[in-house]
């Protein structure tokens, strides 16, 4: 090793027992590999190497709650989980957009708004990463327990560690990234604390395949479900209206 090497590992620990911080793992010793790169493999979230990381959280968290899914629906942009999930228990599917022109819509609304989204209607809402393009949070928030029976239950995933949406950003704007107690206190606000349900996914090999967009067949599932707090990479949000049964 070199002086100037020496000097350089003595001032990093140094500066560790300085602040207090016990050096088990020196800087220098961790190869990079493939992802010494200023680019992420894949810039498609890892939809063009298999299922992105964060879509089988989703799917992971739907297929858990898949009973809630029944009766009369609403799902944004297509209701390709309603399908996938709900289905002969599904009554009616209807799918909201925020803008005319998509073909699947049967209602167009703006959830931030005030507008004609009908009260006290839909069983089950299914809300998929759509959070996040919405400035207005706690507005829309409000609308999607207006929307729902009593009884029904909403269910929603956000993002936590996650890269930039370069199209909604120049569509709609990406806005938000979450951790579980901000959840938390924004579903609160509309929904009981004893109707709320909070979990979280990831851990930090998850989180930085996922930025990498790595597809998740290229972890294995014990890797992938491992949860570590720390590394929250989908924050999910079970919550159901109270006014049934007379709660």
């Amino acid at each position: 090793m070199n002086t100037g090497k020496k000097r350089l590992k003595r001032k990093s620990i140094f500066d560790a027992l300085r602040w207090g911080k016990r050096v088990t793992h020196p800087a220098g010793g961790v190869s990079f590999g493939h992802l010494r790169r200023l680019e992420p493999v894949s810039d498609n979230w890892g939809f063009d190497r298999g299922l992105p990381i964060d879509r089988y959280y989703i799917e992971s968290f739907l297929e858990k709650q898949a009973g809630d899914i029944q009766g009369r629906t609403l799902e944004f942009s297509n209701n390709a989980y309603t399908v996938r999930f709900g289905g002969d228990r599904v009554k009616k599917s209807d799918v909201l957009d925020y803008q005319p022109g998509n073909p699947a819509a049967t209602l167009v609304a703006d959830l931030s708004r005030d507008n004609d989204l009908p009260e006290n209607a839909f069983d089950c809402v299914i809300c998929t990463q759509t959070l996040p393009f919405i400035y207005d949070l706690r507005p829309a928030i409000a609308n999607l327990h207006r929307i729902l029976k009593p009884g029904g239950t909403l269910l929603v995933t956000l993002p936590g560690i996650s890269r930039i949406s370069p199209q909604d950003m120049d569509r709609t704007g990406d806005y938000w990234r979450f951790t579980d107690a901000a959840a938390r206190r924004l579903f609160s606000e509309y929904f009981r604390e004893d109707h709320l349900d909070i979990s979280v996914y990831g851990n930090v090999l998850a989180a930085t395949g996922f930025l990498q967009g790595l597809a998740s067949q290229e972890l294995s599932r014990a890797e992938l479900d491992h949860k570590d707090t720390h590394f929250q990479v989908l924050i999910t949000v079970r919550a159901v209206k109270a006014g049934s049964h007379g709660e």
